[in-house]
C-alpha cells in the first residue's frame, strides 16, 4: 500500500477543485492530520493562517510549496 506524500506539519499549496476555488484562501497551509485512504487517494485535514477552520482534501489537491 502506498504512503502519504505529505506530513504532520509540512506547508503545501491548496489547488482546489472547481467547487472550493471562491472559497478557499489563497497561498500557503499546513497539514494538521493524515486521513487513511478513501475513494482511491488519501486524504489530509490542512489549516491556513488566513482562516479559522480546517478543510479536508484529496491528495491530489496538495502541492509542495
Amino acid at each position: 500500500m502506498p504512503n502519504h506524500k505529505f506530513a504532520v506539519g509540512e506547508s503545501v499549496i491548496f489547488n482546489p477543485s472547481a467547487f472550493y476555488q471562491r472559497s478557499s484562501a489563497k497561498g500557503e497551509y499546513r497539514v494538521t492530520k493524515l486521513l487513511p485512504h478513501r475513494g482511491g487517494e488519501f486524504e489530509y485535514r490542512i489549516k491556513s493562517a488566513l482562516e479559522l477552520t480546517e478543510r479536508v482534501v484529496r491528495e491530489s489537491e496538495l502541492a509542495f510549496c
